[in-house]
């Protein structure tokens, strides 16, 4: 069937998933549910050790087996080393059909390839993957599905039992001997460990994993040793200086920097722009750059931001140590600048759930003025892709991106007309992560398109000078004008993941990549 994002979701996929197609960004507001509750082990003695030695041993006290679900989160990035140490040990017991829910995968796991090829990790639930995975998923190497959800919805699944997860692996930069950890204080900080709050809430076993084993109590924890049954201890569980990679420095490329100046005179001549706003960005160096031109323009008129959310990088902290902004809402840390910020007492945690979970009484995603965004692809409905590549391979992550437009009461996309020779703005995405309805400005180093369903910011930036506004049928146009209308990618007929909304509908899907699918 065809739907709200004029997508067409096989019905042979809605069955298989029990699912219903996507319906509109607030199809499920105001609808109830009941909360999963985990299988809870009662410790009452004071001889019960929840130390265990080996990740093979508290894979065997944990009750690993065939067709479980393991968790894990991505706050170490491409320095990860706690995926593939567990996967590897799973492998090697014969473990088979295990589902991978992780909050993403990164070029860091191109090891587990394969154990996809030989059945050991048969479906995998994630914000996106990078690197070799996505191209063994497009392939059809991967036997099930890849379940590709926005951090809120990774979230909702886990609290409405969707995803029942057996057991959650928590890399711990340092921990007691009892279970409480915290995202600092050792030798591989991450800064938050928010992405696992809820597989700690909701996981039937949670194994905190630590290569900083400090004395009890270890507070004021981030994961409480009442939702942990074991502790390992290895000897590095990431590579901190990792975490950085592929995250953008302030950019010195011209494009870049024009579309930052857009997106600065935009979010400054916005009716939102005053006392109190709120703001997110992400880590893209037109992005960044934005933020930086942002900060003057703050210290000249003596405008003050109340909060800054989600994944945070120097320029945002840097707003926090100017006095620039009240406080800052931390999901995820991008630079070890931000690490370090997170020592600062108005630089504050929270959960993905607090973030953007679309599934409870209200999130901070929804109190965002502003949300600064990226994108491989561009729609002439405002449709944004952020996991398929224009060849079809899998090779993005949603991230926040579905759950903040959905949220802001501005969101703007940067992007460039062209992304090398292929177009970014085009007639149809390869693939719809988050739809047109929930994305208000797209600026490009071309021009500047603002969805006719906001006539009032186009009413707002009617006076507006030194911005190049136009269509974005134009910019379509412009693109197609210099590199010509590119030809589509060859799918096969198999669905080898699907796209969720926020709210579990289906927004899309990914179908198996032929071999050589250009024409010649």
């Amino acid at each position: 069937m065809i739907n709200k994002a004029g997508r067409d979701i096989p019905d042979e996929i809605l069955k298989e998933t029990g699912k219903e197609a996507f319906q509109g960004i607030y199809y499920k507001n105001k609808t109830e549910y009941i909360k999963h509750g985990p299988v809870t082990r009662v410790l009452m003695d004071n001889e019960s050790s929840k130390l265990v030695d080996t990740i093979h041993d508290v894979l065997v006290k944990c009750g690993i087996k065939d067709g479980m679900t393991v968790s894990f989160h991505h706050h170490f990035r491409e320095g990860d080393l706690v995926v593939n140490m567990v996967m590897e040990e799973i492998h090697k017991m014969g473990i088979k059909d295990i589902t991978i829910c992780a909050s993403s995968l990164g070029k860091a796991h191109d090891p587990l390839v394969p154990m996809i090829e030989d059945g050991t990790i048969t479906n995998i639930q994630s914000s996106g993957v990078r690197g070799k995975i996505g191209e063994a998923i497009s392939h059809g190497k991967l036997k099930g599905l890849a379940t590709m959800r926005s951090h809120g919805g990774r979230v909702r699944a886990l609290l409405t039992g969707e995803t029942v997860v057996d057991i959650a692996f928590i890399g711990a930069p340092t921990c007691d001997d009892y279970g409480n950890c915290r995202g600092i204080g050792g030798k591989s900080d991450c800064g938050v460990l928010s992405y696992s709050v809820v597989d700690s809430n909701h996981a039937n076993k949670v194994v905190a994993i630590t290569d900083c084993l400090v004395p009890f109590p270890n507070f004021p924890a981030h994961i409480e040793m009442t939702r942990v049954d074991y502790v390992c201890v290895v000897d590095a569980i990431g590579q901190p200086e990792k975490i950085a990679t592929g995250a953008a420095k302030p950019t010195t490329d011209v494009r870049k920097q024009m579309m930052a100046d857009y997106c600065t005179k935009f979010v400054t001549n916005a009716p939102y722009f005053k006392n109190g706003f709120s703001y997110q960005t992400g880590v893209g160096g037109a992005s960044i750059a934005s933020t930086i031109s942002l900060t003057k323009i703050m210290e000249e008129k003596g405008i003050k931001m109340g909060f800054g959310v989600g994944g945070l990088t120097k320029p945002m902290c840097d707003l926090l140590d100017k006095g620039l902004v009240n406080c800052l809402l931390d999901t995820q840390d991008f630079d070890l600048d931000a690490v370090e910020s997170v020592k600062n007492q108005k630089h504050f945690r929270i959960s993905a759930g607090m973030y953007a979970n679309p599934f409870n009484k209200g999130a901070f995603v929804n109190k965002l003025d502003y949300v600064i965004l990226a994108a491989l692809e561009v729609d002439v409905n405002f449709n944004c892709n952020v996991v398929v590549g224009s060849d079809g391979i899998i090779t993005g992550a949603q991230g926040g991106h579905p759950d903040t437009a959905a949220g802001a009461k501005c969101t703007i996309v940067i992007s460039p007309l062209l992304q090398g020779r292929i177009p970014a703005i085009c007639t149809d995405v390869t693939t719809v992560t988050t739809p047109g309805e929930s994305v208000d400005v797209v600026i490009t180093d071309y021009g500047v398109a603002i969805n006719p369903l906001r006539q009032d910011l186009i009413e707002a930036m009617k006076d507006v000078e030194g911005i190049p506004f136009c269509t974005i049928e134009e910019l379509r146009d412009m693109a197609y004008a210099i590199v010509g209308e590119p030809q589509k990618v060859e799918f096969g007929d198999r669905v080898v993941g699907i796209i969720e909304s926020r709210d579990g509908t289906i927004m899309d899907v990914v179908r198996e990549i032929k071999p050589f699918s250009f024409a010649e």
